[in-house]
């Protein structure tokens, strides 16, 4: 089961790819609405990642099925929303 400071630190690091790319998009003067989405993109997939690790290696005690939520995976989830979540719990399941 994953302890409250590893959760805490994959927000934070959830939350500085999320202020990497409102700058990037402020810098290159891109569509905030295209923002707009990957952020809601982001929440929906945190939301789903940090609620499938607890599901999963909390509650049922199955750590096989545990995705790690890292700067890769924030991003994949950020960009991709729900389908980057299935996709990384595949990626995670060969390797």
């Amino acid at each position: 089961m994953p302890t409250g400071g590893f959760q805490l630190s994959a927000l934070l690091v959830f939350a500085a790819v999320l202020v990497v790319l409102f700058l990037i998009f402020k810098v290159f003067h891109l569509s905030i609405k295209i923002f707009i989405k990957l952020l809601i993109n982001a929440l929906i997939g945190a939301v789903i990642l940090f609620i499938f690790n607890f599901v999963f290696a909390g509650l049922l005690n199955i750590s096989a099925l545990a995705i790690p939520i890292t700067w890769w995976s924030a991003l994949v989830t950020g960009i991709f929303g729900v389908p980057g979540v299935i996709v990384l719990l595949i990626i995670s399941l060969i390797l």
